[in-house]
């Protein structure tokens, strides 16, 4: 429901500022959720928000950027709830290491649907600032959860770790967006049991790629 544009007045001053973008980042990631990123236009958030788009000019410039905070911010959160994950599991437990990154994404849709949409054209209509920003935030995250992987799983090397996050982090993105199809998509497979396997359940298919990867990098070295 939009909120009342009265509340909404200009801020004057540092505070109020950070609450009028705290409540338009909130709309969207609301709209995202429900509607699905790619749904979700820059009136869509204002009527959310309870004003005319213009006023949200003040505070973000696109759409894009106010979707690209939201995925550095969705980052940093996943990144933190990896690490204390990761540090609970045995030393060279692959398997376990798989399931955390199937399970843990899984239970934040609203990341993997931005996975998608960052690289694709949230990147696109931004300020260089902001797409910096960005890149560090995600990059630091990365940083994280690598180091945490190495200690679950000290025969990787750090660029194995890397290689690994981008590696799930490309496969959840459209993995994702395959295992959520449209509900007319949807029905289509319920209908047609032969071309139901291209709707794969989510959680064991990253599960089952993941651990490959990591098998794969331990070969890698073995044969080296």
């Amino acid at each position: 429901m939009a909120r009342d544009p009265v509340n909404f007045q200009r801020a004057r001053r540092p505070e109020h500022k950070r609450q009028r973008q705290a409540a338009i980042l909130a709309a969207a990631r609301t709209l995202g959720l429900r509607e699905g990123v790619r749904n979700v236009s820059l009136a869509d958030i204002a009527a959310e928000v309870g004003v005319h788009k213009t006023a949200l000019l003040r505070y973000f410039g696109t759409r894009e950027e106010i979707y690209l905070e939201l995925a550095a911010e969705a980052w940093e959160e996943w990144a933190s709830t990896m690490c204390v994950e990761l540090a609970g599991l045995p030393t060279g437990s692959v398997a376990e290491v798989a399931s955390t990154f199937a399970h843990t994404l899984d239970a934040r849709p609203f990341l993997c649907d931005l996975l998608t949409h960052a690289p694709l054209n949230l990147e696109r209509n931004v300020s260089l600032t902001a797409v910096l920003t960005f890149k560090v935030t995600v990059l630091a995250a990365v940083g994280d959860i690598v180091n945490g992987l190495r200690e679950t799983l000290p025969d990787l090397t750090e660029r194995d770790g890397w290689d690994l996050v981008t590696g799930v982090n490309a496969i959840a993105a459209g993995l994702w967006q395959i295992c959520h199809p449209p509900a007319a998509v949807n029905t289509l497979y319920q209908e047609n049991p032969k071309i139901a396997h291209a709707y794969p359940a989510f959680v064991p298919t990253l599960t089952r790629l993941t651990e490959t990867l990591v098998l794969g990098m331990r070969a890698r070295h073995t044969e080296g």
